[in-house]
This record gives C-alpha cells, structure tokens and sequence, in this order.
C-alpha cells in the first residue's frame, strides 16, 4: 500500500519555533497540502463532514502538528517500563483498536516536533533506574511506523536509545514502510515488532492497514538489518475455525522467515477485549462490523483506573493460550513467549 498522506494538516504556532515543525510546514507546503492553523489540538474545528461518521473518517486523514507539554511518560506494562511520546493517533481502521475510546473524539493524528524535550526526559527516566536496562514503548497510542517516513522521529529516537547504555526501545506496527529506518544506528537496543493474526481477523477488522505479506517483507527486512525482532498476536479473537486460522498464520510465518535470524524471537499473546464504551463507538463508526461484542459471551475483568473490560472466560482464555503457545513451540521452538494477556 502508498505510505501515508495527510488530506489536511494543523500546526500549533508554538511548533514552527522547532526545526521539525519548520521541515514538516515547508514538506506539506510542497506537496499542496491543505495548511490551517490551530491555537491547540484541542481547538482543532472544521475537519469535514456531513455527519459524525464522515468527520470521523476524515479525522483519520488529518494530521495535527505540535508541541508534547506532558514530559511525565506514562507506564506502558507489561511490554516495558515507559511509553515514550511521539506522536497519538492512527490512520488505521481497526475496528477493535483500544484508541477508538482513548481518544474519543480526536481521533486526528498528532505529532510532536520538541523531540530534544521528549529525550532529554526518557534519559533522566534511563539515569534514574540505571543500571537497570529501561525499556520504552514508542507505539502505546499510534502506529508510529505508520507515519515516521513524514516525521523520521521514530528514526531519531532509534539512534538516541542506541547511543545510551542502559535505554532500550521497542514499537510494534501494521505497517511496510520501513525502509528509511534501515540504516538507523540501532545498536541492537531497538525490538521491531509485527503486528500479525489470521486471515479471517486481517481481512474483517483491519481496513487501511498493510496486508499480511507485506508486513512479513517488512519484516525480513528489519531483521536482515539487524534489529530484533518479535511478533505481536493481537487480537487473538475467537473467530469461527479459529484453531486452523492461526495455526495457518504460523505456518506461513514460518515459511515466509527462511532464512532470518529468528535466534532472539519473541511473542506477545494480547486476546480480544473491550469495553462498554468501546463497544458503543464501535458500533457507531464501523455499524457493520462482524466483530463480536457480546458481553454475555465474555468475563467482566477491572482494569485501569475502574473502567474494566471484557476478555473471554478463563476456560477459552485458557485454550487460546495453550493453543498460542502450541503453535509457537512447533514453528519457533527457540522463540520467547513474553506473555499472554
């Protein structure tokens, strides 16, 4: 697929005092890119559309430009100690996507240009657990991938972490575009993970988004040029055939990866799960989804901050698990299994 382009860009004022604010103005002047101004994301106004549906679309094609003001990161467990801010939002139509209430309703793109801020913040993080290894997630509230061949942050912050000694990174995506990122100097301090699933979940849930060949190209790429890699199996979602769907998934991964050093191969496990409130924008803006969000079907666990979330009962969780972890030792005995959530 074509990497990314916005259809309408918003630039904080304070953004153009950064040098990437200055290249990205001048980058989408270049291209004939609609530019309007905005005192902050949240007085971004007139994105258009007739209804909440179509605005919501158009969201997802608008691109906010600005200054990241909260320099506290937040946690991002169990996959590592910080989330390191980047930029919000995806372009992606993943019916399921958590970012669907987290965001609410800005569902634009953000990126921030005050980079300098934002690494001097994850080394003070790095220094003040040294000489423990500090792991920091670059992909908590975006498909940073996704967007970096605009931005190169992403790049940037690859060679920061891989000039540290105790910082380490890691993102996941839907996403091919990758080649710019090739030649970072990672220093093997970075994990580059796929977002992968079966055909069934792929090809009903996950609209604007790389396919699945094209993300394993990615990935063979990536690996070739040395960054660890891993895979991300979210969300493993019980489909109808969903035992022969996944193994299918890993046997074409297998298959795909000859060749590729896979000897520091991991895996995440993260099955289905939503929200009341997920489940009501869901259906709003994706009101012909096959996706299942029967709360009867499912187990009410708490979660972050008393909102709690439907997962599958113990037992399908259970055998979801088991069958995951099946799969991976008959195709990927030397892999790691990270967790299972």
């Amino acid at each position: 697929m074509k990497p990314f382009v916005p259809q309408l860009v918003y630039f904080e004022p304070e953004a153009l005092s950064y040098p990437l604010g200055k290249e990205l103005k001048e980058k989408f002047e270049n291209m004939n890119i609609e530019i309007r101004e905005t005192t902050s994301h949240n007085q971004v106004r007139g994105i258009p559309g007739e209804n909440e549906l179509q605005r919501y679309r158009n969201a997802k094609s608008t691109l906010v430009v600005g200054v990241r003001r909260t320099l506290k990161f937040d946690t991002s467990k169990p996959s590592a100690e910080y989330a390191i801010p980047l930029a919000t939002g995806c372009m992606g139509h993943c019916h399921y996507c958590y970012l669907q209430t987290t965001l609410g309703s800005k569902p634009y793109i953000r990126v921030y240009v005050n980079l300098d801020d934002i690494f001097a913040q994850a080394e003070r993080y790095i220094n003040e657990r040294a000489p423990q290894i500090t792991r920091f997630e670059a992909a908590c509230t975006s498909d940073i991938v996704g967007i970096d061949h605009l931005t190169h942050s992403l790049k940037k912050a690859i060679e920061f972490i891989g000039a540290t000694e105790y910082g380490r990174l890691r993102f996941v995506t839907k996403y091919e575009h990758v080649d710019h990122l090739l030649d970072a100097k990672h220093n093997g301090k970075t994990r580059f993970r796929f977002s992968v699933n079966s055909r069934y979940v792929i090809k009903n849930f996950e609209p604007g988004t790389s396919s699945f060949e094209a993300r394993i190209e990615a990935a063979r790429k990536v690996a070739n040029a040395g960054y660890k890699l891993g895979f991300v199996i979210a969300p493993i979602y019980m489909h109808e055939g969903w035992e022969e769907g996944y193994l299918e998934l890993f046997k074409r991964l297998s298959e795909q990866l000859q060749g590729v050093d896979l000897s520091d191969l991991t895996f995440e496990l993260i099955q289905h799960r939503f929200t009341k409130p997920a489940k009501a924008v869901i259906q709003r803006r994706y009101p012909k989804t096959k996706l299942d969000l029967d709360e009867s079907k499912r187990k009410y666990k708490w979660g972050r901050y008393g909102i709690g979330k439907y997962v599958y009962p113990d037992d399908d969780a259970q055998r979801l698990e088991m069958t995951m972890r099946r799969y991976i030792a008959e195709f990927f005995p030397e892999a790691a299994v990270q967790y299972f959530t």
